[in-house]
């Protein structure tokens, strides 16, 4: 393994104030990887709007990173979305993440708002032609929970790119064989943009195990059995080992961009940056 591959990335927006304190440490620690962009979440059920507008300006304003903020079509009218898109612009935001988004807590299937957009492909055309945004889209290697299998979603993919969506960032999945039949299957479609893997070093298996069960992500059992073996005392370790061999398999196939989900937590992170050779610069330190 020779190449550094260019990272980014995901940060949630904090809800209190330990976990702003917590958001800016993240941000501190990471911004001397000198990542592409940063993006920020929303909640479920974009329950975190203004705080994810927040934390996106602080970051872009404070840390000197290129923000992307994640805008979803949950619970809210195209009007109240589109008026979001121009707060960002005002703010000198130029990157965001457009997703449908999960359904509004208590609601089991995603419904769109009566004047809302529909999908991510309908917020992805109205922001293309109404600001001059790079436009970043989600996918999924395996199939979305609410998908009928790999071939809807790659065909939902290519209508999200021919929409305007410059790139897309993957849900997080176990084996680099995973994202390698994707990328392949996205490729035969006629699906130029690039598709950045996503990274997720486990920080609690019990968590990872939970996240994967509502994002569609299989487990597989040598990664049961290995946690297992390991056992509390020993995942911490075994996880910075996955992490940093599934980013050395993906930049051996080619991957040129890695984005980690920190879960707001830089130190696994910056482990695992450090082993695949992206490493500091002090110059981009933030006091």
């Amino acid at each position: 393994m020779t190449r550094v591959p260019a990272v980014s990335f995901e940060f949630f927006p904090p809800k209190s104030l330990d976990q702003s304190f917590r958001l800016w440490e993240t941000a501190r620690a990471l911004a001397p990887l000198r990542p592409d962009f940063v993006s920020v979440t929303y909640g479920a059920g974009g329950t975190t709007r203004q705080l994810t507008h927040e934390a996106v300006v602080a970051l872009s304003n404070h840390y000197g990173l290129n923000v992307a903020a994640h805008l979803t079509c949950v619970d809210a009218t195209r009007e109240e979305t589109m008026q979001i898109v121009d707060e960002y612009a005002k703010a000198g935001v130029r990157e965001i993440v457009a997703l449908r988004g999960d359904a509004p807590q208590g609601q089991q299937v995603f419904t769109p708002h009566p004047q809302g957009f529909a999908d991510s492909a309908q917020l992805i055309e109205a922001i293309a032609a109404r600001s001059d945004f790079t436009i970043r889209c989600g996918a999924y290697p395996e199939p979305h929970p609410d998908s009928p299998g790999t071939a809807a979603d790659v065909a939902w993919l290519k209508r999200k790119v021919d929409a305007g969506a410059s790139s897309a960032i993957t849900q997080f999945f176990f084996d680099a064989e995973t994202f390698f039949r994707f990328r392949d299957q996205c490729a035969a479609a006629g699906i130029e943009a690039p598709i950045i893997p996503g990274i997720l070093p486990i920080q609690s298996w019990a968590g990872a195990k939970r996240f994967a069960a509502r994002c569609g992500t299989s487990v597989p059992g040598w990664a049961e059995d290995a946690f297992v073996a390991a056992g509390p005392e020993g995942e911490r370790a075994l996880a910075a080992d996955l992490a940093a061999d599934l980013c050395g398999r993906l930049i051996d196939g080619g991957v040129e961009r890695l984005h980690f989900y920190t879960l707001n937590r830089p130190e696994l992170v910056a482990e695992v940056c450090g082993r695949i050779g992206v490493t500091a610069d002090p110059a981009r330190a933030v006091a």
